[in-house]
């Protein structure tokens, strides 16, 4: 019998599932959903019963479930609605930036779901992806998975002999059963055929159903979990090719579900409100599966041990049956108990972390998938690796990952299928990206006086896309479709198959990326460009001068002048600079080179700001030498005694700005800045910090500038290619959300570093300042993105400024800035010509050449959703909703924006569930495999500090946080929102490599170990107060836990395996991350310890943010509504 025709047992999705009292709950966070009755239940973000992970029992195959295993002690004291931490801490995680998830599976497109439709036949059936390695022979067999729910088998044969359980006409689902995503099934994916749907069972089991109509024989298989003796491998396709499901824990004994008004025993309310049953644990190493049996009909014989309380599905047309959850009266009232033996009700427990899929194991196999190949991109709508996984790209057409992601690589062919699925079509486009060594730069092509040949009518240039006609005469533009004349000196023979003969001669024809050497029509005024001016604006107040920051800044830029970046093969930096000091009032400097000593010019009228000299402000570095150095010894002693504690801002940037007019060039401004800007000038601000206003209709105040006067001079600063960089070191509140308007609007960076103090922040402090003055920067840049007919960019975000609805305008545009870009539907696309982006952007590069760098890119289109669904990429959708959601929060309150999000993934999930996966039961929640992990990672995005502050975060700090993620890249979302956790303690201190991560957990964190948890910006070392003396004199130089310093902003370099295994691997991460992450030292059980938790992202926060387990339980719960 092939796998595809099984008779489906379970009840449509849609359906209503037989009463569940007391099903509904107040909704994500804590409020009651309208019009849903508020349950006897915590809220959903109320605390957790500590994870119990089960141990196998020992013992025969047969073995009786050891269902009495009671509830964690301390978990079981909790009343119901008490919002406490349970036993494992999981409440005291802050609510933290969550790192954005190492691996991100592809995320979907945009549709509606149709209650009814018939499901999308796919090309690829859903197997469960094993995560690891495939196993040596594929077995057809969709859904053998651990603890699969086998929902859909035949009704014909007979159960196989000796199982007493099931009835002889339905399979029984496994209700517990998540496929052991946390295990490691999943296999890899061709272009072709993409990855299988996840499925998480009500309660969480995964299952995956086969896709309808699809011959077993595409089915990739999952590999063996690790732990569980591998399946038999055959290959037919008959009755007996299904081995066993993995780890489907036999039924424990107990009778049906408890009626309505049966107590239960188990965990106290506080239990997640929303699981139906608990799957087993997955990391079980169980015994060797049985034979495999023909025709399943009952549960396939146990595999493993049963799980302590978990309930089998008894009755596969009924879909799941409900486990008994506390405080929910039995789901279906007089369920016929088929075949199992009377006994206590199993208490129910909450579902199994190591069930649900793990950001973990999807990026280990990824990069064990993909990363020993290179990614050759010469294929249309390829989905490239994770960006947590290392790979090496060919360009042969179209542009690097580097530089362009996409959140999905076949789109939809019309609107209303983008509408139905809801998944957003964006891109993420890096045009400066930095590429490892050993890949080619873009090679700059030079036309001459002609300039680069274009299309006639939309402007687009020449690309590998272009179709040239006429023996070469004249090409059709591949965007819209008009026929433009081939310039004579552009003139070349075609071959026989159509192409240029110079093809492979000319980047233009024959890559993805390239830059073009723009000629004077592309320039400002039509002259070229002078180069760049960098000029240096250091506060010199009373708190900075006391704080030692202008000592120190003097004293660093002595040396740091001679790295200005520069052309390649250029002798020296062709970048002039320029010196201000000030307060209330503004110093300019004189430091022409025939001056014996530099010469200080004071402007007092800070109302109408001029530069004072012209000549001798901006010099060459290598020319006036000694007296720049004369200048910076002098500045920390000139304002050593000053009692001026007021500072203007706004006349900074003015002077700034007036002083690269005046010079007729582009430039970029380094401003150095303490304190709230309260003295008479224009753009004084006035402290209007409050928390009172969180979580009211007036918070999005608290992100909105408090006057549009930085709005106007941000607009000024964009016309004049003035880009502003912002140093600040607050002690207090410093209205970032106000101050960084210019910075944004200039595509400039702002760093904070709060409370700075010399001995624990200079290094970070000047390995940022080294970085940002060192970083290719393009200037005066101006960015459009072109598509072919049917879809057009609609929508941006980033660091930039648009006066118009096309040019994305930055007076600066580093290496480290991304601008994503969101489409829409115009027209019809056509599966066979695809969809094409082509990015152009102007800029001056450093050394005052004015170039244009062309991305292009090629996408799929589809008319099935399933393919939309089979080329996401989950890290991208994930960096779009946050800076989508992040933008949200300027005009709407935060909780309206938190909810549009989940609304909006629920929406992608619900369609694909009702499109694409196979019919199964309610009670299943069936994810696409690329998507996977949409949920944890969104639920990263919600618990983040813009939308869901922690009592210890300041406004500075979530606007801060705001405006930085507005320009990250899909790498720093993702470290950021699901920070990286490494054991070092098991750490080979004899290879380059590090050691396997571990989940944002703290029930993975052991006493006696040491862990490092990076997201970006902060690196924690995390001492478990049982680590062993030796470790502790090896990492830290001390004798005992008690000793080890927490004010420690450096690790000591001591000479043993451990000490310079642990630096090298901080060193490596630090190398890798635009910024330089603080060290944050934080012994177990110590006041730190909050703020670490913080990131634990997994578990529930201390500010109301869900754990992953309830997050997902609450996602099926809004998924089953839109389905209903």
């Amino acid at each position: 019998m092939s796998v595809n025709q099984q008779a489906h047992a379970g009840p449509p999705y849609g359906q209503p599932q037989p009463g569940y009292p007391g099903y509904q709950q107040p909704a994500y966070g804590g409020q009651p959903l309208p019009g849903v009755p508020q349950s006897q239940y915590g809220a959903y973000n109320g605390p957790m019963p500590g994870y119990q992970q089960p141990v196998p029992p020992q013992g025969s195959l047969r073995a009786p479930p050891t269902s009495g295993a009671p509830p964690p002690a301390s978990g079981a004291s909790l009343p119901s609605g008490h919002l406490g931490y349970s036993q494992f801490g999981h409440g005291d995680v802050q609510n933290g930036i969550p790192a954005s998830a190492a691996s991100m599976q592809r995320p979907p497109a945009s549709q509606p779901f149709l209650p009814g439709s018939a499901p999308t036949p796919v090309s690829q059936p859903a197997t469960f992806q094993q995560y690891g390695h495939p196993p040596a022979s594929v077995q057809q067999l969709s859904n053998h998975m651990a603890g699969m729910t086998i929902g859909s088998t035949t009704a014909s044969a007979p159960p196989p002999a000796g199982l007493g359980y099931g009835p002889p006409t339905s399979a029984p689902p496994v209700s517990g059963s998540f496929s052991a995503t946390g295990s490691g099934l999943y296999t890899p994916y061709t272009a072709s055929q993409g990855p299988p749907p996840t499925s998480v069972s009500q309660g969480l089991p995964l299952a995956q159903p086969p896709f309808p109509g699809q011959p077993i024989s595409t089915q990739r298989l999952p590999t063996q979990v690790p732990g569980f003796a591998p399946p038999p491998s055959s290959t037919g396709i008959g009755p007996s090719s299904y081995p066993p499901t993995t780890g489907a824990p036999r039924p424990p004994t107990m009778p049906g579900p408890p009626l309505p008004g049966q107590t239960l025993a188990g965990p106290p309310a506080s239990q997640p409100n929303h699981v139906s049953s608990p799957p087993p644990p997955s990391t079980m190493s169980g015994p060797h599966p049985g034979p495999p049996m023909s025709g399943l009909h009952g549960p396939p014989p146990p595999t493993h041990p049963p799980q302590p309380g978990y309930q089998m599905q008894q009755n596969g047309s009924f879909g799941q049956v409900r486990g008994p959850q506390p405080n929910y009266g039995g789901a279906y009232p007089g369920t016929p108990n088929y075949g199992t033996q009377p006994g206590p009700p199993a208490p129910a427990k909450r579902l199994d972390p190591d069930s649900i899929p793990s950001p973990i194991q999807v990026i280990e196999d990824d990069r064990n998938n993909r990363g020993s190949e290179p990614f050759v991109t010469g294929v249309r709508g390829q989905v490239p690796p994770l960006v947590t996984t290392n790979f090496l790209v060919k360009d042969q057409g179209n542009a690097s990952p580097r530089y362009i992601r996409c959140t999905s690589y076949n789109i939809p062919c019309t609107s209303d299928m983008a509408k139905q699925s809801q998944v957003p079509l964006a891109a993420v486009i890096k045009p400066l990206a930095t590429l490892p060594p050993e890949e080619t730069l873009p090679y700059l092509v030079d036309h001459g006086e002609s300039g680069p040949v274009r299309c006639n009518r939309c402007k687009a240039y020449m690309c590998p896309f272009m179709q040239f006609i006429e023996g070469g005469r004249r090409f059709q533009c591949c965007f819209c479709s008009c026929v433009t004349e081939v310039p004579p000196h552009y003139f070349q023979h075609l071959d026989h198959t159509g192409k240029r003969v110079d093809f492979y001669d000319r980047p233009e024809l024959s890559l993805g990326s390239y830059e073009f050497l723009a000629t004077v029509d592309y320039c400002k005024n039509n002259k070229f460009p002078s180069p760049p001016a960098f000029i240096f604006m250091i506060d010199v107040s009373y708190n900075a001068m006391k704080s030692g920051l202008v000592r120190l800044i003097c004293e660093e830029l002595k040396s740091l002048l001679d790295y200005l970046p520069r052309e390649g093969n250029m002798e020296e930096s062709a970048i002039r600079v320029g010196f201000v000091t000030y307060n209330k009032v503004l110093h300019f400097y004189n430091v022409k080179s025939s001056l014996a000593q530099p010469q200080m010019m004071v402007v007092s009228d800070v109302a109408d700001m001029f530069v004072p000299l012209l000549d001798g402000f901006l010099v060459n570095v290598n020319e006036s030498r000694t007296v720049i150095a004369s200048l910076l010894d002098q500045i920390p002693d000139m304002f050593a005694d000053t009692r001026e504690t007021e500072t203007v801002f706004a006349p900074v940037i003015q002077a700034g700005l007036e002083a690269l007019k005046a010079a007729e060039c582009a430039g970029k401004l380094f401003i150095f800045h303490t304190s709230l800007p309260i003295a008479e000038a224009p753009g004084k601000l006035k402290n209007r910090d409050d928390k009172k206003l969180i979580n009211t209709d007036k918070e999005k105040t608290l992100f909105q500038p408090q006057t549009s006067f930085y709005n106007n001079l941000a607009k000024d600063c964009v016309a004049q290619g003035c880009c502003v960089d912002l140093f600040l070191f607050p002690n207090q509140y410093l209205d970032v959300a106000t101050l960084g308007v210019v910075t944004y609007q200039t595509g400039g960076s702002i760093y904070k570093y709060a409370y700075f103090q010399l001995e624990t922040d200079q290094d970070r402090f000047l390995n940022d300042l080294r970085r940002d003055v060192q970083k290719e920067v393009g200037f005066d840049a101006v960015m459009r993105v072109r598509t072919s007919t049917g879809i057009r960019a609609t929508d941006f975000f980033g660091a930039f400024y648009m006066s118009n609805t096309t040019d994305v305008e930055m007076a600066g545009l580093d290496c480290d800035k991304t601008i994503t870009v969101e489409f829409k539907h115009d027209d019809k696309l056509s599966e066979d010509s695809g969809a094409l982006l082509q990015c152009a952007l102007l800029y001056t590069s450093c050394a005052g050449q004015r170039r244009l760098r062309i991305h292009n890119l090629s996408l799929n289109c589809c008319t099935q959703l399933a393919d939309l669904y089979r080329n996401c990429e989950t890290d991208t959708l994930i960096n779009y909703l946050a800076k989508y959601a992040y933008r949200g929060v300027l005009s709407s309150p935060v909780k309206t924006v938190r909810d549009a999000l989940i609304n909006q993934c629920a929406q992608i999930l619900a369609c694909y569930r009702k499109n694409c996966a196979s019919p199964s039961s309610a009670g299943q929640l069936i994810l696409p495999e690329c998507m996977k992990l949409l949920p944890v990672y969104l639920n990263c995005v919600l618990k983040s500090d813009v939308l869901q502050p922690g009592l210890e975060v300041t406004t500075d700090d979530r606007a801060y946080i705001r405006q930085l993620v507005t320009s990250m890249d899909v790498a720093e979302t993702n470290v950021f929102f699901y920070p990286r956790l490494l054991p070092l303690t098991k750490a080979d201190v004899d290879s380059d490599s590090l050691p396997a991560a571990i989940r944002n957990s703290e029930e993975r964190l052991s006493k006696g170990d040491i862990y490092l948890l990076e997201n970006g910006l902060n690196i924690f070392v995390w001492v478990g107060v049982n680590v062993q003396q030796g470790l502790i004199q090896n990492l830290f130089g001390v004798s005992s836990f008690s000793q080890i310093s927490n004010a420690l902003s450096t690790l000591p370099v001591l000479e043993n395996p451990f000490s310079k295994k642990v630096r090298s691997i901080i060193d490596m991460l630090q190398a890798q991350r635009s910024r330089y992450m603080k060290l944050i030292i934080v012994k177990q059980e110590d006041k730190l310890e909050m703020l670490f938790k913080h990131f634990l992202v997994e578990d529930k926060s201390l500010s109301g943010g869900a754990s992953y387990v309830d997050f997902l339980c609450h996602m099926h719960k809004e998924i089953r509504q839109l389905l209903s």
